[in-house]
């Protein structure tokens, strides 16, 4: 069985821990796209584990997780990400494998990736490690693959530098590399995790442009990078946030405002731990935007929604959600791609009762407050998809599931 976890916003919505929670049961995870720009906290007992390129599934001590084909690799933050890992206790070898067919990022690349930033008209906020630059020269047909290394011929026409840097991690990755399509045949009929990058809303084709990622964030690019057909695909869950957030410069329509919306921005970073897992920064707080989730909804067609951090909103009075957009007089209710529209549009919210209370030891739907009930079911009518699991806190434990996945 293949289920896909995608974000169904502008990343940072608590993937990392719905695939962990879900990989209790699964066989093998497969982080199908991005690179060591993304981020993924997740919260074991009394541990706290940031990845940003091994997949979610690595923290159980028995399952397997595949690096998949749409993934950009720098060989040199895998390695320091496995060391600090291991001191914290988890015991990788023989348990990660790397597709032959992802492409390689080079110091040279996280180079160019900075000064190309400093040169454009309109930065995108590029966190500045090379990804956008190795999507580009895998576009161009001039990038290298992990399956490179291991050809000699190709291997010794690389320049110097790039031969240099290489050298060191050629023998380390060797056993780990796979034939992914090869691989994913063989496991046919495991329980099977496909783990994406960021968000639907910075996809390359269908999100935000130009203020996207360079990979492929929808539900469509688990089967382009993680070995399988279209077709095998069993089910796919979109992961959101009771509100929104966006790190780095691009339109953001339902960002509170401090004149309309008081401190409630710096309530939410704080209460949320709304700070970047790679960079640090501090992440852009808005309404749920109800439009956009519909749009990630359509776009990835979602058999399900998981609904994170709803605990965030535990003392707020009164709860609101960006439900159309209003510019220039005009009402707005689908997502547009325009970006001068989104640039100018203000959201029209509507307002929800607070359920003033800790959800922290919540085990079931059933005993949700009311209003939290009232707000969720608000969202799936919107949206016209079902939110099958609500997390209410950073531990695995503190997650309402009201559906088996792997039935």
């Amino acid at each position: 069985m293949n289920l896909v976890v995608v974000g169904a916003q502008w990343g940072d919505e608590g993937k990392g821990k719905i695939v962990d929670f879900l990989a209790e049961e699964s066989d093998l995870t497969v982080r199908f796209s991005g690179g060591a720009n993304a981020g993924h906290t997740i919260v074991a007992g009394d541990v706290t584990y940031k990845l940003h390129l091994v997949p979610s599934g690595i923290i159980y001590p028995d399952k397997k997780v595949i690096l998949g084909t749409g993934m950009v690799i720098d060989p040199e933050a895998l390695f320091i990400e496995l060391a600090t890992i291991e001191e914290q206790g988890i015991f990788w070898k023989n348990r990660i494998y790397i597709s032959d067919r992802a492409h390689l990022v080079l110091p040279r690349y996280r180079d160019e990736d900075v000064e190309l930033e400093k040169k454009r008209i309109n930065p995108i906020g590029t966190t500045g490690r090379g990804i956008g630059v190795t999507y580009a020269h895998k576009a161009h047909r001039d990038g290298i693959r992990v399956g490179d290394l291991y050809n000699e011929k190709l291997y010794s026409s690389l320049p110097e530098e790039d031969r240099a840097f290489l050298d060191k991690y050629k023998l380390l990755m060797k056993d780990m590399v796979i034939d992914l399509c090869s691989f994913m045949a063989e496991n046919k009929g495991k329980r099977t995790l496909f783990e994406g990058a960021q968000g639907v809303l910075l996809d390359l084709d269908v999100g935000t442009y130009p203020y996207v990622s360079s990979g492929y964030s929808q539900a469509a690019g688990a089967a382009m990078g993680g070995g399988i057909g279209p077709r095998a695909i069993d089910g796919v869950m979109g992961v959101f946030k009771a509100y929104s957030t966006r790190v780095g410069n691009g339109p953001f329509p339902s960002e509170f405002q401090e004149g309309r919306d008081g401190d409630l921005e710096n309530y939410i970073r704080e209460t949320g731990r709304e700070y970047g897992v790679t960079t640090g920064r501090p992440r852009r707080c808005g309404y749920l935007d109800l439009p956009a989730l519909k749009y990630a909804c359509r776009i990835n067609s979602l058999d399900s929604l998981v609904l994170t951090h709803l605990d965030v909103y535990d003392e707020i009075g009164e709860i609101k959600a960006c439900i159309a957009y209003e510019c220039g007089g005009e009402l707005i209710e689908d997502f547009p791609s325009d970006i001068s529209k989104l640039e100018k549009a203000v959201p029209v919210t509507k307002s929800f009762k607070g359920w003033n209370c800790s959800l922290k030891d919540i085990r079931n739907y059933d005993d949700l407050p009311q209003a939290a009930k009232d707000y969720i079911k608000f969202i799936e009518n919107y949206t016209e998809t079902p939110v099958d699991i609500v997390s209410i806190g950073y531990k695995r434990e503190e997650t309402i599931l009201r559906k088996d996945f792997w039935t």
